[in-house]
Order: structure tokens, then sequence, then C-alpha cells
């Protein structure tokens, strides 16, 4: 084993080496290089300044690339890898994916409880759904770092095509279904406006967090999408509203822009300041993470539903669910092909379709639902909204557990 100045790994004596090495007889007179030939003394002085300068600045990738068989004994695992962390990725990764499979039953089973025992969810009212949602984005910005948002802004193509499903493509299909609600099943108006106005507001939180149990690297690029579609909604969504539905609905701007700061900005850059500068607490708190969200989600899910209840029992009720799970339906559909064919030749196609197919088929229904409790003075057009969110959910958690196994095999 020739001596590049450093002397053998810490740990390991050179005299005992070579005395173990004259006891099987083996002679030390002369050292072939490894790719052949004769060594030149100046050659051997520039090899030897080219190794030092690759053991100063590496020493463990170097003696483990010279000497595979000889473990490497220097002062612990390379720069910036914290090993209690390392392990804990991958014990998070695994609770993950067990969350992942029980989710579509957790919001399942959420649905039927609250269809049989109100209380179990009446009693989260409105005013826990940005802390709940806000929790979510949390747990994405803990398992998330700066430069994954900085890659997914370098996107813009993406970005512009995730706008054009929400709000173009999403819009065009709720006018279609809304207009079928009245002028085929001749339901009242105020359930066609309802529909419509479901697909005039921004994408929901919920995809992101969709996003991130099916494709976690795309989770700040689905926050980003939800982000610009919820920020501009606030003139977007009265614009369409009035070509739409006929109605000019003054939105808060401040109040919007405010529910931005609270449910997605501030939460995200907290767990992305906590992955960054605590990582043992972040890697401490990591596991309960997944539990906790799905608990969330099952609030969320079941809360709408629980306070909805009349509405989506009406005698309306059966018409305006099938005619939302058509909608939700082909809104997943037309931005799982949107994606398709715009970015048919990108390595990462399957997975920009999954996360515009999220973007697109989930909206904001709990911000469709306030407009139309506050602006409709009919009160049937807040039942499509009501219906949507337990809809949405389903189908897109559905979609989570399905396309899990098929990213996991």
């Amino acid at each position: 084993m020739p001596s590049y100045g450093y002397g053998p790994p810490q740990g390991m004596d050179a005299v005992a080496m070579v005395g173990g090495e004259e006891e099987h007889g083996v002679q030390q007179q002369h050292i072939e290089p490894e790719y052949g030939g004769e060594f030149n003394f100046h050659e051997l002085l520039n090899i030897d300044e080219q190794v030092q300068m690759q053991v100063q600045q590496d020493p463990a990738t170097f003696f483990t690339n010279a000497y595979p068989t000889i473990p490497y004994y220097g002062y612990g695992p390379p720069e910036d890898v914290d090993p209690v962390v390392e392990e804990s990725k991958v014990d998070f990764l695994k609770i993950l994916k067990s969350a992942n499979s029980i989710i579509p039953h957790i919001v399942l089973g959420s649905t039927i409880l609250a269809l049989v025992y109100l209380s179990s969810f009446t009693w989260f009212t409105t005013r826990y759904y940005a802390p709940a949602l806000g929790f979510l984005m949390f747990a994405v910005g803990v398992n998330s770092t700066v430069k994954d948002f900085i890659e997914a802004i370098k996107r813009p193509d993406a970005i512009a095509v995730g706008y054009i499903g929400q709000f173009v493509i999403k819009p065009l299909l709720g006018f279609l279904f809304g207009t079928l609600a009245v002028a085929v099943l001749n339901l009242p108006t105020a359930l066609g406006a309802g529909i419509m106005l479901v697909s005039c507001v921004s994408g929901a939180q919920l995809s992101n967090y969709a996003t991130f149990l099916t494709d976690p690297h795309m989770a700040p690029l689905s926050i980003v999408m939800t982000s610009l579609s919820t920020a501009t909604a606030v003139f977007v969504t009265p614009t369409l509203s009035y070509f739409l539905i006929g109605q000019k609905l003054p939105v808060d701007v401040k109040g919007m822009m405010s529910s931005i700061v609270q449910i997605v900005v501030a939460p995200i850059a907290a767990g992305l300041l906590l992955n960054r500068f605590l990582p043992r607490l972040c890697a401490a708190i990591q596991p309960f993470l997944p539990p906790l969200s799905v608990f969330v989600t099952a609030l969320c899910v079941g809360s709408p539903l629980a306070i909805n209840i009349k509405a989506v029992l009406s005698p309306f009720g059966l018409a305006i669910v099938l005619l939302l799970f058509a909608f939700h339906t082909s809104s997943f559909v037309a931005g799982y092909h949107l994606a398709g064919t715009w970015f048919h030749k990108s390595d990462d196609v399957k997975a920009l379709q999954r996360t515009l197919s999220f973007e697109t088929g989930m909206q904001s229904s709990l911000l469709a639902l306030a407009l139309a409790n506050k602006f409709f003075p009919d009160p049937l057009v807040g039942v499509p909204p009501a219906v949507s969110v337990v809809l949405m959910s389903l189908m897109g958690f559905a979609l989570v557990m399905v396309w899990s196994k098929k990213t996991e095999a």
C-alpha cells in the first residue's frame, strides 16, 4: 500500500502492516503501479502532490475509494451530514408511506362519521380551517428546502400550464356542468351558479399536501402554483363570476392576501427555517407529522360535511353530487392530459401530470362556500361548494393511494 505523505488511515499501525506482510512472505522491494509500467521519480512527485490535495480536500472520499476494504477512521461523517437527521429521514419515509395508504380510508371514515354522528365534527368550525391548513403546509415545509422552491420557480412553463388549467379549463368545465344542471336537469338556477362558483375559485391547499404525499419533490412547484392562483384570485374570481354567473363579487383583497400569508407563506417559512437551522429538532418531530396530518385532513373533510349536512341532504343533493362528481373527474383528467400534452418530452412528465391533475381537480371549495354565503341571497348557491369539499377530498386522496402505489413500484 503506497504512502502519500499522510501515513495509513488513523487507527492502523504502519510497522504492524509491513511486519504482517513479511510474515506472509511478501517482499516489499518493488511496487508496480496499478496501470502497469514503471514509476518515474518526477511523475511520482506530481502524483503525490495531486493525491495530497485530494486528501486535504476530502479525506473520507479518498480513503474510501483508494482502500474500499479498509474502513475510514477519520473524524466522523463528511461535513453537514448528521447521522441522526439521516436516520430520521429514513424512518420518516416509512411512516409517510404508511400514512399514504390509510388517508383515503380515513377520509371515507370521516365522511361516514360526519353523516352518522354530526357532533363529532361540528365543533371544528370555520375558524379552525386556517390553522389546520397551515399545519399541513408546515409539514410540507419541514420536509423541503429553499433550494426546492428556487428550482420550482425556475419552471415558469409548468407554472403557466398549471395556471391555464386552474383559471381557463376548470371555469369552462364549471360553466358546462352548471349549464347542464339548469338547462337539461331543470335544477334551480342557484344550484348552477353554485357549480360555476366552485370552478372560479383558486386551487386548494389540500392539493399541495396530496402532491407532497405522491411526489414529494413536486410539492414546492404545487405550492407555487396554488399561491399564484390564490393571489390572483382576488381579481380573477370576481371577473370569472361576473362573466359566468352574471353577478359581480366584491372580494376582500386584503383579507385574501392575509389568508395566503397565514395559511401558506408563514407555515412553510417556519418549516424551512426549522429544517435549516434546527435539524435535530426537526428530526425529532418529523415522525409525528404524518399521523397528525392524517388527523387534520380528516377534520378538514368531515367538518364542512357535518356543518352543511342539511344542504347536502336536500332534495337536490343527489343530482348535485353526480354533477360535481363529473365536474371534478373531468378536472382531474383535464389537468393530467394537459400536462402530458405540454411536457411529453420531459423526463418527469408523469410527476408533472399528477401534480397538475391535483392542481386542476382540487379547488378551494371552502372559499366558494364563504363567497356563496356572503354575497348570494339564495342559500342554494352554497350547496354545490359544500358538496364539493367532501367529493374533492375523497377523490383527491383516492388518487393519492393509487398513484403512491405506482411511484413505489
